[in-house]
């Protein structure tokens, strides 16, 4: 099963920003550890990480057809992002939505996801674990359903 990962703003500078709220894992060493993950549930993964929210809605429509699944950490993008809902909405991709910290226990505007009515599932607050859990439950569906 094919599974587009993607991260969202500012996650390319995970391991120096604000550790104390996204912990001190880099965005590569969390690729790391999903794509060792994939290897052992069998499922092919691609990884895509931009500041843009146009470069994420292209590879969302890029996965038309092609990947089974998305895995994705819209950061910022979570409580601003209409398009990139739209995106998943149109592709009509099972997506799970992960983030490192708690957003609710977070600032108010955080608390508010325009991605999680078009996810299948949300995870958040357990750190690079909910990377790892989010990609768990999205094999899970995905065997579930037959891809």
């Amino acid at each position: 099963m094919k599974i587009l990962v993607l991260h969202g703003a500012n996650l390319n500078m995970l391991g120096r920003r604000e550790p104390e709220i996204y912990g001190s894992y880099s965005l590569d060493q969390i690729n790391e550890y999903l794509a060792q993950d994939a290897l052992t549930w069998g499922a092919d993964l691609t990884f895509c990480q931009s500041n843009h929210e146009g470069i994420l809605i292209d590879a969302i429509h890029a996965a038309f057809q092609v990947q089974h699944g998305i895995l994705i950490n819209p950061a910022a993008f979570t409580h601003t992002s209409v398009a990139i809902r739209d995106a998943i909405a149109a592709v009509n991709i099972p997506t799970v939505e992960v983030h490192l910290s708690n957003v609710y226990k977070r600032e108010e505007f955080r608390h508010h996801s325009f991605i999680a009515p078009v996810a299948i599932g949300q995870i958040s607050g357990f750190g690079v674990d909910s990377y790892r859990l989010g990609l768990r439950a999205l094999v899970n569906h995905l065997q579930a359903i037959g891809k």
